[in-house]
């Protein structure tokens, strides 16, 4: 049998990569997390990490063992949630995680639509992009998240389910006047001459990609993180913007981008097992929000 402390040591020393940082956060020292991990290890008869001076790496069985004990954390989070809302009778009470712009243009409508079914409910609303939203699910901090990917399978996360809502295409977006303003859509080769301007850190290092592939390399006025401010600095001329469909704001000029070219895909998360069925019902109400954007 598995020591579930044992275990959790392991989770802590894979995710901080340090035997020292691991015994910090667990507020044990760090030969008791490396005697922990010896006794672990001894009890399956096969290493699970390796330390070296660049720190600490899992084997294979290790990282098995981390997988694992990711879903029972997840399964136990899940549990406690649900027991402490159960022992209050607090099923009133909505936290929704969600990134900028699909909170600015997706979720007003489903918590309108959720809001008329449910009027009495308590809705917490959290700012955050997927990688820091999908913990708060897992760890019961938050009953839904939307978040979004790019190119490539949708995520997976140990206990939770990723439910797909939309293909977000991207969007080029351009100055008043620009001579590309008439076109039906453009392709990135097309735009080897323009300058840039970034809306989102891991969309530029896209565009990198891409314009590669069309044998450039971009010219970058502004590297930002926000769209609207990247489509504020478009309508003053500083240069153009990829920007996903959603992410779009009135008043500015744009062109389809035809692929070879990224696109983003939104979809919400929750729990696997016991979701609030709170979260459900809002899940519903986005479904029909992205089915009215088609219509």
């Amino acid at each position: 049998m598995i020591d579930v402390r044992r275990l959790q040591i392991l989770r802590e020393v894979a995710r901080l990569g340090s035997f020292n940082r691991a015994a910090t956060t667990l507020r044990i020292t760090p030969s008791a997390v490396s005697q922990q991990i010896s006794a672990l290890e001894r009890s399956l008869g096969t290493a699970v990490a390796i330390r070296s001076t660049r720190g600490v790496e899992l084997t294979e069985a290790g990282r098995v063992l981390v997988d694992a004990g990711d879903a029972i954390a997840a399964e136990l989070a899940s549990a406690e949630h649900e027991i402490g809302r159960l022992a209050k009778a607090d099923t009133g009470k909505l936290t929704v995680a969600t990134f900028t712009s699909g909170g600015q243009r997706l979720l007003p409508a489903a918590l309108t639509r959720f809001a008329q079914e449910r009027p009495g409910v308590e809705l917490a609303v959290l700012e955050n992009e997927p990688e820091d939203a999908v913990p708060l699910v897992r760890e019961g901090a938050a009953d839904l998240a939307l978040v979004y990917h790019y190119d490539g399978p949708p995520p997976q996360p140990a206990g939770l389910c990723f439910t797909p809502l939309m293909a977000d295409p991207m969007w080029i977006a351009l100055p008043d006047g620009h001579h590309l303003a008439g076109r039906d859509a453009v392709t990135v080769a097309d735009l080897a001459a323009e300058r840039w301007v970034h809306g989102c850190l891991v969309v530029g290092d896209m565009l990198d990609h891409y314009a590669a592939m069309a044998g450039y390399e971009p010219r970058v006025a502004c590297r930002g993180t926000d769209y609207v401010f990247a489509q504020s600095l478009v309508r003053a001329g500083v240069g153009i913007s990829m920007i996903p469909e959603v992410a779009l704001t009135s008043g500015v000029t744009t062109v389809r981008l035809r692929p070879p070219c990224p696109t983003r895909y939104i979809g919400i998360v929750m729990p696997k097992r016991r979701p609030n069925p709170l979260a459900e019902i809002l899940a519903e109400a986005l479904e029909k929000t992205v089915a009215a954007l088609d219509k």
